[in-house]
């Protein structure tokens, strides 16, 4: 199956298990990989053939300003729902959600979530 990936969706939202987090907010990164046929956008090259990525960017941050979740594996789950209801092109995808700047003492790694959905 083919895959469109979109990577470094760069948002400020408001998802974190800590009070402040849900006040403050913060940066995200958001990485999708979408598989859907493209064969026949491969030959028309039309977009009507293909899926629109600037409204998958548009959803993905929307979600991530909107939001205010305690868990990351709940704005990636969104993000994934999201996008296999706006799209019956699109078969399955991965999000990886991570938070680059995670207020954790000591620890100045990302967190990244990672979730794969298939159509239902």
């Amino acid at each position: 199956m083919d895959c469109i990936h979109l990577t470094g969706i760069r948002c400020y939202g408001y998802t974190g298990y800590l009070p402040e987090e849900q006040v403050l907010g913060q940066w995200f990164e958001v990485d999708v990989k979408l598989w859907l046929d493209l064969a026949q956008a491969a030959e028309t090259d039309a977009i009507a053939d293909t899926l629109d990525y600037r409204s998958v960017i548009s959803t993905i941050q929307n979600l991530v300003k909107t939001s205010k979740f305690a868990l990351l594996e709940k704005l990636a789950g969104a993000i994934a729902d999201s996008i296999l209801q706006q799209s019956d092109r699109v078969t399955q995808v991965q999000v990886i959600v991570t938070k680059p700047a995670a207020p954790i003492p000591d620890f100045g790694g990302k967190i990244s979530i990672e979730l794969t959905r298939g159509y239902r």
